[in-house]
């Protein structure tokens, strides 16, 4: 009994379970190609509808990239068109802040130039006056001629002016 001489009864339960075996093989192959085929099928078509998913993410993607670019083109140029504006603006509200200051120093210059004139006129008459005054205690009697007395003042503020302006 060895290999080359098997023993009947064994040979025959060994090719009656081997049948068994394969007779249940055969009927369970089929199913498990078929649930293979199945599987098979389920990821290919999972496979492209990933692919499909995928593909159309990327249109998205790049139709949002499109608006998106757009949109910080827009945002530029509106930031670039109030920059604009607002160096205009400041140029303007300059040009009226520089003009309102002219008119202001005008206004002031015509105000002083009126002021000195008024101040002079006061000065004129109280150095007159005082001077008058002065002389008339110098000579021990008032003087009365103030016609006269304007007509000497007023030849002596005109030679100091024309001594000053030399």
């Amino acid at each position: 009994m060895g290999p080359l001489k098997p023993n009947l009864i064994e040979l025959i339960v060994g090719l009656i379970s081997f049948c068994v075996v394969l007779a249940a093989m055969a009927k369970v192959l089929p199913r498990i190609e078929k649930t293979l085929a199945e599987r098979e099928e389920a990821t290919a078509g999972t496979l492209e509808q990933a692919e499909a998913v995928r593909l159309e993410a990327q249109r998205i993607r790049a139709e949002y990239q499109a608006e998106l670019s757009a949109a910080r083109h827009e945002a530029s140029r509106i930031r670039q068109a109030a920059h604009e504006e607002g160096v205009t603006l400041l140029a303007v509200v300059r040009a009226e802040g520089q003009k309102a200051r002219e008119e202001m120093v005008v206004a002031a210059i015509v105000q002083l130039e009126a002021d000195r004139v008024i101040a002079e006129a006061e000065l004129r008459e109280d150095v007159l006056g005082l001077a008058t005054e002065l002389a008339g205690r110098v000579i021990g009697e008032p003087i009365t001629d103030l016609d006269r007395a304007r007509a000497v003042a007023d030849d002596f503020f005109a030679g100091e002016e024309a001594a000053t302006k030399s």
